[in-house]
């Protein structure tokens, strides 16, 4: 049986990675994902990736509305691995903050939550006022995982798409899914033969 991953998205910039959250889990198999989007989110993935609504949920195994409270993904009773939403607006992260499961998709992370299971949050606004902040030390203290998507330059990246893939690969490891391939484990700096060869540093 293929395990159950729920993926939300908002009308946060940063479509493009829910889309490749979706398209690499359906690559690697065993995975059933569950997607919930918000209108904005809707909205957004038009304007960012030019796609319609029907086009975009082809990516996911189950689409959820998201004013379908009485959906599997709504009770702790349904088995998930947990629940990435990226991107996240500041109004849904404050919602579950709060505990204000006012849709589904609060509403399945919230569950997510409340039975221990994995959360990892990708917002997306800058920058920061208190309030966001408070809100991301909130659910972080509720066991959830706040991963901003900024992009490394260490690599270095030699495109875009490379650059997504990284940030991808990062949710996903700290969704406890590995996946090969979409970026390069750290592993410490050469040594350098010379202060020259270091750039005189």
């Amino acid at each position: 049986m293929n395990r159950r991953l729920i993926v939300g998205m908002t009308g946060a910039t940063g479509a493009i990675y829910g889309k490749r959250l979706l398209e690499v889990l359906r690559q690697v198999g065993g995975w059933e994902t569950h997607l919930v989007l918000s209108d904005a989110g809707v909205l957004n993935i038009h304007h960012e990736l030019g796609m319609k609504r029907k086009a975009f949920q082809a990516l996911a195994d189950v689409v959820h509305p998201i004013d379908d409270i009485a959906a599997s993904i709504a009770s702790g009773g349904y088995r998930t691995e947990g629940m990435i939403v990226a991107p996240c607006s500041m109004k849904t992260l404050a919602a579950i903050a709060h505990g204000f499961g006012d849709n589904l998709l609060t509403r399945a992370a919230d569950v997510v939550l409340k039975e221990r299971r994995r959360l990892v949050i990708v917002p997306r606004e800058a920058p920061l006022n208190l309030a966001h902040i408070r809100n991301m030390a909130a659910v972080t203290e509720m066991g959830g995982i706040i991963y901003p998507p900024l992009p490394a330059f260490y690599g270095p990246p030699k495109s875009l798409e490379q650059m997504v893939d990284e940030t991808v690969g990062r949710i996903l490891a700290a969704a406890g899914i590995e996946v090969a391939g979409l970026f390069e484990p750290w592993e410490g700096l050469p040594q350098p033969r010379s202060a020259a060869a270091a750039g005189e540093r």
